[in-house]
């Protein structure tokens, strides 16, 4: 078990470092778009569509990442309540609810991209981007936030059989400062 959740960890870190690319790519054709329209009085035209599928991307691809690295929105004012055993157990209600609702998510995100493949839909924009490849990052995104919420439910459950409770773990350690 927990090789798997190593391997969960490093798929998350690995997609993080994708969704970084992405917002680096982003950036540099906002840039590249800026420069166009000041120096030569012309337009790319992907520049707004693009950007917006970068967004996409790095949103999804980046939420297994940020889970890992507990960087996201945390309520950890019952962290002060609740020590030991219970606070474990109370992690591991989050993490079993939060792999419950990423497990919709990605059945209805994958459902999405699955209709834009078989319908063959492309944009509405000068590019006629075929849609399928950039719905395709919210179920896996998905995927992978789910699979993360299965390690961190198996960390929990980790913690759980061996004793190894952290009794003293403070509220920045607890964000993942």
């Amino acid at each position: 078990m927990e090789k798997f959740v190593r391997w969960i960890d490093r798929v998350s870190s690995f997609f993080g470092v994708i969704a970084g690319l992405m917002m680096l790519a982003g950036v540099a054709l906002v840039i590249t778009e800026i420069l166009v329209r000041t120096l030569m009085d012309r337009t790319i035209y992907i520049t707004e569509e693009y950007t917006a599928y970068l967004m996409v991307g790095i949103t999804f691809l980046g939420l297994a990442y940020t889970l890992k690295e507990k960087g996201h929105i945390r309520m950890v004012f019952l962290h002060k309540f609740v020590k030991g055993k219970a606070r474990v157990f109370l992690d591991l209600y989050a993490f079993l609810a939060g792999f419950a609702i990423f497990a919709v998510i990605t059945y209805t995100t994958a459902d999405f991209f699955w209709d834009s493949v078989e319908s063959g839909t492309r944009s509405m924009q000068i590019s006629r981007t075929y849609l399928a490849i950039p719905q395709s990052m919210m179920p896996l995104g998905s995927l992978l936030m789910t699979l993360q919420f299965s390690a961190e439910v198996i960390r929990s459950v980790i913690k759980l059989r061996s004793g190894e409770l952290d009794d003293e773990e403070t509220e920045s350690q607890a964000l993942g400062r």
